[in-house]
């Protein structure tokens, strides 16, 4: 099987560099050396500590060896983002006066580097921050304009989930809504693929995030904002992931088919983030993730199939496109989807897997009506007309599809 590359048409502006396979140590190395960076801010989930830290040749020794290290290695970010995390990292950030920022793990470790890097650029502004960071705070700084230069980010992700090819970051809030900042120059100046770092993570991880790629791809080709381009692009990637995703369920470890799959959910998400961001079932997910404290592959796995459902009269002629990608154009795309879950190794496609109850659901689907019928209507091929139509969309049977 041959390893794929990402064809420069899909590299965004603002991003040196995307290194697919490489080893990410010399790869990092060589970069920081070409930014000439002095104090470098190293942030990773926990599970990837063990390959950056530690013996002598670890990266974040070597970095400590060189007098690079701006402090010690933050791995204060969890699932979602979450905001106590994320402002801890902020403030530690800044008070090291940090001139570049390594991101080592999945989507909320990226989506934190972002934010961490728009912190630090407000240095150079007035104003007293004895406080520390604070969302209002960072989300503010998103805001300036012009805007003035951000420190690089060299994002190194360890799963599929594609948060450091955005220009978009995510929070989790205290009070369990999701939030965050967007600007095109939160976009990650290098990105270091190496499946060296997916080594031994779990199914709900590499499967899940493997998933948000067919997620990504069917937002972009369904969006009432998409065009052909963008379709085109969008069932390029999602053809490749389908089939590395299925190749990964019988061989997880595989070298070239993750590095392929990475190829496809990059594709899949740029063609995404050229005006078709949120979709629709980004901004349902994210809501119910947030809330119910749910990894967003199992929100995919749950509602992807059930949302294209939903408004498929209104989208026939895309999803029959995505048929063709998913390979089976005679077969449609909400069964494929569906199917397709049903084989990925801890991956839920039912709520009461996660614990959500037909109350909690109930609750959400109100608070997205009084909150978001507006936005949602925007998104959507299919408007909702009622509290109802949200409600059955989330919970009609999967057999029914």
């Amino acid at each position: 099987m041959a390893a794929l590359s990402i064809p420069s048409e899909h590299i965004p502006p603002g991003m040196n560099a995307v290194h697919v396979g490489s080893p990410f140590l010399p790869t990092a190395m060589e970069e920081i050396s070409t930014f000439g960076s002095k104090k470098v801010f190293v942030l990773a989930n926990k599970s990837s500590r063990k390959f950056i830290e530690g013996d002598d040749d670890k990266f974040v020794n070597v970095l400590q060896a060189k007098g690079l290290l701006a402090a010690p290695l933050c791995t204060s970010i969890g699932m979602g983002g979450g905001e106590e995390g994320l402002l801890a990292a902020c403030d530690e950030a800044y008070a090291a006066d940090a001139d570049i920022v390594v991101t080592v793990g999945g989507g909320a470790v990226q989506d934190a580097g972002k934010l961490i890097r728009l912190w630090l650029s407000t240095k150079s502004d007035d104003g007293n921050k004895e406080g520390g960071a604070t969302v209002q705070a960072i989300q503010a700084a998103s805001n300036r304009d012009p805007m003035p230069s951000l420190p690089p980010q060299i994002a190194i992700p360890n799963s599929f989930a594609m948060a450091e090819a955005t220009h978009v970051a995510g929070i989790t809030t205290k009070s369990k809504t999701k939030s965050g900042a967007a600007h095109k120059s939160l976009m990650p100046t290098v990105i270091i693929y190496d499946p060296a770092l997916s080594a031994g993570l779990p199914d709900w991880v590499r499967f899940g995030t493997g998933l948000r790629g067919v997620e990504h791809a069917v937002g972009a080709v369904t969006h009432p904002k998409s065009n052909d381009d963008i379709r085109s692009r969008a069932l390029e990637g999602l053809a490749i992931i389908n089939d590395n995703l299925k190749k990964l369920v019988s061989n997880p470890e595989c070298p070239t088919t993750q590095s392929n799959l990475y190829v496809g959910g990059f594709m899949a998400v740029r063609a995404l983030n050229q005006g078709c961001y949120p979709s629709i079932g980004h901004l349902i997910q994210n809501q119910y993730s947030a809330r119910f404290d749910v990894h967003q592959g199992s929100c995919s796995g749950i509602l992807c199939a059930r949302i294209m459902d939903y408004h498929y009269d209104k989208s026939k002629e895309y999803q029959q496109r995505i048929s063709a990608a998913l390979g089976d154009e005679n077969t449609l795309a909400t069964k494929l989807v569906r199917d397709l879950v049903a084989t990925l190794p801890a991956v839920s496609n039912e709520h009461a897997q996660v614990k959500v109850t037909d109350e909690m659901l109930k609750e959400l689907t109100q608070w997205m009506f009084e909150n978001n019928l507006e936005r949602f209507n925007s998104l959507s091929p299919k408007e909702f007309e009622s509290v109802e139509d949200i409600y059955g969309m989330m919970t009609k049977p999967l057999a029914d599809l």
